[in-house]
């Protein structure tokens, strides 16, 4: 039985963050109707501008958060949080592509509430996955790229048991994880830095998770990790 684990290492960090879960099993990820997550999607990058009110981008809140939050570990030099990289697309008018329903779900949810948000296929694990700072050898081969690019030591990943699984806390994704067409199962997750938004946090998890279902079928489940919770089963 896989676990999610957080490890004391991310903690000693972040010892206020929460992680939200959205386990989801026996879905429907195939794609049947692009123009509707396209639809989905573009409604969403029209309610993420209510983010952007400063004229210095990186002096939003929703933004300046993860600047700091990513000051705190070892990053690659230029390594951005998603929802900054999601943010800086729809700030300088270049729209975002549907890919699969899984990932363009959690794509409009994480410009909707401005939190980063990111998908893995449970299947595709070794052993359990950790969220745990880097040893700094563990395998990590980044989407659009065929080179190992192991993270630096004390750097926050995802990882499991083959290596990492996602870089730089929620800054690239391994291509060895990610969601296709063909994922029957798998692992939603929303991440919280700010206490002072954990009412947006929790309605986010919620839509998340009532997308999925309403649209993908499945069955789900919604976890939320905090230092006092470390660990959940994924099933």
């Amino acid at each position: 039985m896989k676990k999610f684990v957080i490890e004391d290492s991310f903690w000693s960090l972040f010892p206020n963050s929460k992680i939200g879960i959205v386990t989801c099993h026996n879905i429907d990820n195939t794609i049947k109707d692009k123009e509707q997550y396209l639809e989905m999607i573009s409604e969403s990058e029209k309610e993420a501008l209510k983010y952007l009110q400063n004229e210095k981008f990186s002096e939003n809140p929703v933004i300046k958060v993860w600047r700091e939050a990513f000051k705190k570990f070892k990053t690659k030099k230029g390594a951005r949080s998603s929802i900054e990289a999601l943010l800086k697309r729809v700030h300088k008018g270049n729209h975002i592509g549907p890919i699969n329903p899984l990932v363009d779900i959690y794509n409009s949810i994480s410009l909707r509430y401005a939190l980063p948000c990111g998908g893995e296929d449970i299947d595709k694990f070794d052993g359990d996955i950790r969220l745990t700072t880097a040893i700094g050898n563990e395998e990590f081969i980044p989407l659009g790229s065929e080179e190992n690019s192991p993270p630096y030591e004390g750097e926050i990943v995802y990882k499991d048991n083959k290596g990492a699984i996602c870089r730089c806390w929620n800054w690239r994704e391994a291509v060895r994880t990610m969601l296709i067409e063909d994922t029957t199962n798998a692992f939603l997750c929303i991440e919280l830095t700010d206490e002072t938004r954990l009412i947006e946090f929790e309605n986010a998890l919620k839509e998340l998770a009532n997308l999925v279902e309403n649209n993908l079928g499945g069955e789900l489940k919604i976890s939320i990790l905090d230092i006092n919770n470390k660990e959940i089963v994924l099933g």
